[in-house]
């Protein structure tokens, strides 16, 4: 079972199962499913006489608490119990054009010369990591949510902002993946 579980999962599993949980949170309770509001909700939960857009009944979405200790919960059992101790297999054409930018080391997930805390602290590793952080929180506030948020919840919702935003996010991605990115790993 645990070997099942090690292993990356068909799209025709994941995606489904994904997809599932949209009716079922609806069905269930009828909530909605995403992220970003996560951090709207500790926010009130932590400051509720600071600033007028965090002063609304959040205990009506202390589900969501569960929600995101469940993720945590689930990435500690991923790396501490599921993860594979093989080192990750890279495409090769790929390992060549990542050595173009100085990123060499494979041995785990996220590679050490884009996130450490040696990294941070170069030009590089703040355009990346607190520039990129600060542009997604934007953009997660901007677009009235996440990509889980209006890519899953949404969609299924036929939601028209949605598709807009999912459009723009995935615009967004290959964008910075193929223009910029590439001259921000030189650096």
């Amino acid at each position: 079972m645990l070997e099942i579980l090690q292993k990356p999962w068909p799209w025709y599993v994941a995606g489904p199962l994904i997809g599932l949980i949209v009716p079922a949170l609806l069905l269930l309770g009828n909530k909605h499913f995403g992220i970003s509001a996560n951090l709207r909700h500790a926010c009130a939960a932590c400051f509720p006489a600071g600033i007028k857009f965090f002063k609304y009944d959040w205990k009506k979405e202390i589900w969501n608490f569960f929600f995101v200790g469940g993720i945590f919960i689930g990435a500690i059992i991923a790396v501490n119990v599921l993860a594979d101790p093989h080192p990750i297999a890279v495409n090769s054409s790929l390992l060549k054009e990542l050595s173009k930018y100085g990123i060499t080391d494979h041995s785990s997930l996220l590679p050490s010369e884009l996130f450490s805390w040696h990294s941070l602290f170069t030009l590089r590793g703040l355009i990346m990591m607190v520039g990129g952080g600060f542009l997604v929180g934007f953009g997660t506030r901007y677009a009235g949510g996440c990509t889980s948020g209006h890519s899953i919840m949404g969609l299924s919702d036929l939601q028209w902002p949605s598709l807009v935003a999912t459009v723009m996010f995935m615009a967004g991605g290959i964008i910075m993946a193929n223009l910029f990115l590439p001259y921000i790993l030189n650096l």
